[in-house]
């Protein structure tokens, strides 16, 4: 059971909790509220019992708000300015942000590992969509402790352990922020029989070859009174300043209102920058530059070790760590490792725009909430901010062109424009001629989507989800879209499933040939002699609506007409 620490910290501070084992799960109150506290560790005779809820919620639904582009670093800066305030002394803990709210029933937990800073706030843009669904825990390093790198897997290791022990079978997630990367691989080298999923965001475990490396020596011998430059300068190089000023930046806005807002949002984070010093004192930031030096000896020294399932995100524009190549390297030699890579992005890839962690893990299938990932029950719907961006930025200009219309026929034979005459609830097979290339796909998810709340659950070729058109270029790919907005591989066995959950299923039984008919067979079926899928819809009682587009097929002996006509 998914559960909302009742004992925790608000986001900026309060009583924390070191390990989980005695907690009892569940808010007696709202998930969104948080007892504050006095920042130092409770007492198991101190920890309030908390009764069990029956309102957490089960699943999604579309259009859920993952509140991206409402936080910036701005936020952070104010965040980590407000862990910093108070100089406790105390040790290494974890805390729950107010932001991530209640996951849903059965989620897992999430431990966000921070980079060199510590604060533990660098995850703070993406926590509101984690939140529904991970139990999301932040690991804060405050800025006078001076715990060694083997200390802090050791606290690390302590929080798995507790939360494996009661739920084995259920996945831990571990988030490694450039230093907090070494910290993830250095934990899961030592627990190889624990189900971990590391998502490593530009690990530092490449220091050793760090751009930076000619001047680490001179910043020890640097006066104190240059170490607020030296902060100054190198938070131009962590983050890629365009990515960050665009974070909050509406993309229907038009392009010099674009460009307006991006420089108020730079010019607006320069008083921010002098905040780094209470950050990151000179004490404190030439310790993390040995702690960052122990961590990557220690983290490759064990990388045979590493067991666990691993999404390496390298940015293009690092100009820390060459993470691109780490990237390649930590696939090369990691047993089950993928990449994606952002070419437009720099060291500070979590506080950037244009990644939606969420969305990256989705389109990885890397979400599920047991031992082996299940397309089917384990999918979550699409937000509102995965929603618009695919609909204006991938697929905008085609829908602008195409102007695409929808009718359906009611009970009674009327014809109506839109889709009334579908039936809101399920389960419901729609079955059509898949028209060229598929283009058809894009204006009728998202008409389902925006007119009836509903997800078409489109049965797909297998091959799209073997990670075989994996990209290096794009951040995702339209393969990744596909999966985001429900597309599942075609077995019988993944038919059968959506059917009995009552979802929307789309299925084209001419498949890939089809869609890449010749020249002469435009609008002719290829389905197979035995439609199987009459069967499996009679089976639940499904609705089956049969399907088709006009105009489609003809667009490309349009478009061959109109060069032959220019040519000539």
């Amino acid at each position: 059971m998914a559960s909302c620490l009742g004992v925790g910290v608000s986001m900026f501070g309060g009583s924390v909790q070191r390990n989980r084992a005695s907690l009892v799960r569940e808010r007696e109150r709202s998930c969104s509220s948080i007892g504050k506290g006095n920042g130092r560790v409770k007492s198991k005779g101190e920890e309030k019992k908390i009764k069990l809820r029956n309102d957490v919620p089960e699943k999604l639904e579309p259009f859920w708000d993952d509140g991206y582009g409402t936080m910036t670093l701005k936020d952070y800066f104010a965040a980590a300015k407000e862990f910093t305030r108070h100089r406790d002394g105390g040790p290494p803990r974890w805390f729950c942000p107010v932001a991530s709210g209640c996951p849903l029933k059965g989620s897992p937990i999430l431990l966000f590992l921070p980079g060199a800073d510590g604060t533990g706030c660098g995850l703070i843009m993406h926590h509101q969509a984690l939140g529904k669904a991970f139990e999301v825990r932040c690991l804060h390093i405050p800025v006078q402790d001076r715990t060694p790198f083997e200390g802090l897997v050791k606290l690390v290791e302590e929080t798995i352990r507790s939360e494996h022990a009661p739920s084995p079978n259920k996945p831990i997630y571990l988030v490694g922020d450039s230093f907090g990367g070494c910290l993830a691989l250095a934990v899961a080298s030592r627990n190889p029989v624990i189900d971990l999923v590391l998502i490593l965001s530009n690990p530092a475990t490449s220091f050793g070859r760090s751009q930076l490396q000619p001047l680490l020596p001179l910043l020890g011998a640097m006066p104190d009174a240059l170490h607020e430059t030296v902060l100054y300068l190198l938070s131009f190089v962590v983050g890629e300043p365009l990515k960050i000023a665009t974070v909050n930046v509406d993309r229907k806005l038009p392009p010099m209102q674009q460009l307006e807002k991006m420089s108020l949002n730079l010019t607006s984070l320069l008083p921010y920058l002098s905040d780094l010093v209470s950050i990151i004192p000179k004490d404190t930031f030439l310790w993390k530059l040995k702690l960052l030096e122990s961590a990557a000896a220690y983290a490759n020294s064990r990388l045979h070790a590493v067991k666990a399932e691993v999404l390496v995100l390298a940015s293009g524009k690092d100009n820390m760590v060459p993470s691109r190549d780490e990237a390649q390297r930590l696939r090369r030699l990691l047993p089950n490792c993928r990449a994606r890579y952002f070419n437009e992005n720099g060291h500070a890839l979590l506080l950037e725009d244009g990644i939606g962690l969420m969305t990256v893990i989705k389109c990885t299938n890397k979400y599920r909430r047991s031992r082996k990932h299940d397309i089917v029950s384990d999918y979550l719907p699409p937000s509102v901010g995965e929603y618009n961006y695919a609909f204006t930025q991938v697929t905008g200009l085609f829908h602008f062109l195409a102007g695409s219309t929808m009718f359906s026929t009611l009970g009674d034979g009327t014809i109506v424009r839109g889709l009334s005459g579908v039936p809101n609830e399920g389960p419901v097979l729609l079955v059509g001629y898949h028209n060229l290339l598929g283009i058809e796909l894009a204006p009728l998810v998202e008409r389902f989507i925006r007119e009836k709340h509903v997800v078409v659950r489109g049965i797909a070729h297998p091959e799209l989800f073997m990670g075989k058109l994996d990209s290096e270029s794009p951040e995702t790919s339209m393969v990744d879209w596909m999966k985001v907005f429900g597309a599942v591989p075609v077995t019988a066995n993944n038919l059968y499933k959506l059917l009995s959950e009552k979802a929307h299923v789309l299925l084209y039984p001419g498949g890939a040939r089809e869609a890449l008919h010749y020249k002469g067979e435009e609008y002719k079926l290829f389905w197979p002699n035995q439609q199987e899928f009459v069967r499996m819809a009679a089976r639940f009682g499904a609705t089956i609506v049969p399907f088709g587009a006009v105009g489609e097929d003809d667009m490309a002996q349009t478009r061959m007409q109109d060069l032959a006509s220019l040519n000539g």
